[in-house]
């Protein structure tokens, strides 16, 4: 279960950052920097409810 969890969590990441970085045409820094920083929000809501699940 935990394998498939981590599986889930390592592929979300993957299709957020590659959404992003596919969508982010943007050559101001600071929209680039705002969507990195929601990318590590995002994977650490995930590893939070990953934990809980597994917990």
């Amino acid at each position: 279960m935990k394998k498939l969890m981590m599986t889930f969590v390592v592929l979300f990441s993957l299709g957020t950052v590659m959404t992003t970085f596919t969508s982010c045409r943007d050559t101001n820094k600071s929209g680039i920097e705002k969507a990195a920083d929601d990318i590590g929000d995002a994977i650490d809501d995930v590893v939070d409810d990953v934990e809980d699940a597994v917990n």
